[in-house]
């Protein structure tokens, strides 16, 4: 595994690649989705446009050129970042590419000392993925639970 993930990298996106990601969203929500009746891929289309924030996007690649998934991390407020998306192609997820993600993310999150917020869909896997790397429920909102992971104070010299 540790191969795999010395293989891969974040690059920038550009609006052109919308339509693409869109497939990919579609892709990884799909069974999270119809599970609680709500796949629709006119609102995957709704809801992506509205979080394309093309400044805090990045591709997952792997070998430089396959793109495998996507992440957003956005400022939120002034004490928070929002992981927005984070999505892994079909057969790339449980190979420790998340958890790679998540750990740059939280790398983000300490040098802005800022926390992570997200929300995550009721009966997706992955809010064990997020309770797993330290996230905590704060709230519910019809299928949407909404997490967050504290940054840790930075130790006193």
């Amino acid at each position: 595994m540790g191969d795999l993930l010395s293989r891969l990298s974040l690059q920038p996106v550009d609006s052109s690649d919308f339509e693409a990601m869109l497939a990919l969203r579609i892709d990884a929500m799909r069974p999270s989705l119809e599970r609680v009746g709500r796949f629709d891929p006119a609102r995957s289309r709704e809801r992506l446009n509205a979080g394309f924030a093309l400044p805090f996007m990045h591709h997952i690649v792997l070998d430089g050129d396959q793109r495998i998934g996507f992440v957003t991390l956005k400022p939120e407020g002034a004490d928070a970042l929002r992981l927005d998306h984070l999505y892994l192609r079909t057969g790339f997820q449980g190979l420790g590419i998340g958890e790679w993600v998540l750990e740059w993310a939280k790398s983000q999150a300490r040098e802005q000392q800022r926390d992570i917020k997200l929300t995550a869909l009721v009966q997706s896997d992955a809010n064990r993925f997020y309770l797993r790397h330290g996230f905590v429920l704060e709230g519910e909102e019809g299928i949407d639970l909404h997490y967050r992971w504290r940054v840790a104070p930075e130790a006193a010299c």
